[in-house]
């Protein structure tokens, strides 16, 4: 049963959660504001009858305190006033007369204050009568005359003062009752504004749906409308608006590898497929044959290595760990430059002094960082270009920069350098080869060291490729 209420409540909209909550939160705060306002109207009339019964009681002490009084029940009981009725007791404890409100329970009031000392207030609900305060006050010196034909002539050892405190009952409990009727109507009207008020602040949220619901539908240039008034809506409306965008730069993205993946591999695989049905026609023989293999061999390995790099990429964008060593970047460095000045001896490739620089990482990716920063500096730049490697500590990272003073790259083409399959026409041309994977690779891989890698380039001046890893902790 339990289950069942819990997933209709799951299945419930916002409003009715809404409404709901409201509702619990009204009847809380309304109930616990009647029960207070009836708690501190029943103090304060008890408050009220006990300091008129304690004033009435000085009264008459005080006036029996002055010498021998007489009186008669009558000149009594007027004395006191009404809702005010009195006992009088001998020193037995034996009720001699009794007026007012004290005349149902005289019997029980003299017995419930003879226990107590005189000028306590004690209180008393019987069967007799209920809703009653009392006090004894002593009385050695008054007398007592009944006023039948007999002229009884009474000596009272004390007086038993007592009020009626149901009045002050009934009054709470008619409050408790008009209460509660107001609560009901307050609880209804506000509820009916809370609807008014949620159905006019649930209207963004509903045009949000009905534009998500074209989106779905194929729509994919509907954004969810704004207002730019800073409400909560429109800051939900503009994240989900960045989500779309996201989501629509991302399948953008997907798209265009795809498609720049199956440009890619189609000259290899037509290059391939030629020199095939050029063999097969019988016009590939002797030194030829030989020629077509070289070809065929160049072109399968062009497709292989662009498979690897789009397999490190998939790796590596699926977040998967990198192994965790201690690897000395300036060493790393250092291998790197010596390839490359023994594959390009024309160039002038060279590594500035470099202490050691350690790195927890993947000792053969790091190196590809490397490769790649210097095989692009080498590759899209002239003969006469001279590349710079400097490796540096600076606070709690290794800085990497691979510098070059070639044509630089412009402006406009920096957001995208680290795009994969993007080449810049001016400094990344495709005469250079290359697919287009390398700095995209070197990003990924930096990323998943936890670092960070920047461009800057002038044209005319040169460009400067920054790599930030974070520094082995203890390194001096």
């Amino acid at each position: 049963m339990n289950l069942k209420r819990r997933v209709i409540w799951s299945r419930s909209s916002v409003r009715l959660r809404l409404l709901a909550g409201l509702a619990v939160l009204l009847v809380c705060g309304l109930v616990a504001t009647t029960v207070i306002n009836a708690f501190l109207l029943d103090d304060f009339l008890d408050k009220r009858d006990d300091r008129t019964l304690r004033n009435r009681a000085d009264a008459v002490a005080e006036v029996v305190a002055h010498g021998p009084q007489t009186a008669d029940a009558d000149q009594l009981g007027a004395l006191l006033g009404p809702p005010l009725g009195v006992v009088a007791v001998d020193r037995d404890n034996r009720v001699l007369e009794s007026t007012g409100s004290a005349t149902a329970a005289a019997e029980a009031l003299a017995r419930r204050t003879t226990t107590v000392p005189a000028g306590r207030i004690v209180t008393y609900d019987g069967h007799d009568r209920d809703g009653l305060s009392a006090v004894r006050v002593p009385s050695p010196g008054l007398t007592l005359v009944d006023r039948t034909p007999r002229k009884r002539v009474l000596r009272p050892a004390a007086l038993v003062l007592c009020i009626d405190t149901s009045i002050g009952d009934s009054t709470t409990a008619a409050l408790i009752k008009r209460q509660l009727a107001l609560v009901g109507g307050a609880l209804i009207v506000l509820l009916a504004l809370a609807t008014l008020v949620l159905r006019l602040g649930m209207r963004p949220l509903a045009r949000m749906a009905r534009t998500a619901d074209a989106i779905a539908e194929g729509h994919l240039s509907e954004r969810l409308p704004t207002r730019s008034d800073g409400s909560e809506t429109d800051l939900l409306a503009e994240a989900v608006n960045r989500a779309f965008d996201a989501q629509a730069r991302a399948e953008a993205t997907v798209r265009s590898m795809a498609a720049d993946t199956s440009h890619e591999l189609r000259t290899p695989l037509a290059t391939i497929s030629g020199w095939l049905d050029l063999h097969r026609q019988g016009g590939v023989s002797g030194p030829g044959l030989e020629t077509a293999l070289a070809h065929i061999e160049n072109e399968v390995g062009r497709m292989r290595l662009l498979v690897e790099d789009l397999s490190l990429l998939a790796r590596l964008d699926a977040g998967r760990p990198v192994e965790q060593e201690l690897v000395d970047l300036a060493e790393l460095a250092a291998g790197v430059v010596e390839d490359a000045q023994i594959i390009h001896p024309e160039r002038r490739v060279t590594l500035a002094p470099a202490p050691p620089a350690l790195v927890l990482g993947d000792a053969g990716r790091l190196q590809q960082v490397v490769r790649n920063l210097v095989g692009n500096a080498v590759q899209h730049t002239p003969a006469r270009t001279a590349v710079l490697v400097d490796i540096t500590l600076i606070r709690k990272d290794v800085r990497l920069r691979v510098v070059d003073d070639g044509p630089g790259i412009p402006a406009q083409d920096l957001p995208r350098i680290f795009e994969r399959f993007w080449r810049a026409e001016a400094s990344r041309s495709r005469a250079y080869g290359g697919s287009g994977l390398g700095l995209a690779i070197v990003e990924a891989i930096v990323h998943a060291h936890h670092g960070h890698v920047d461009v800057e380039s002038e044209v005319g001046v040169g460009t400067t490729v920054t790599v930030l890893l974070p520094r082995r902790k203890g390194q001096p």
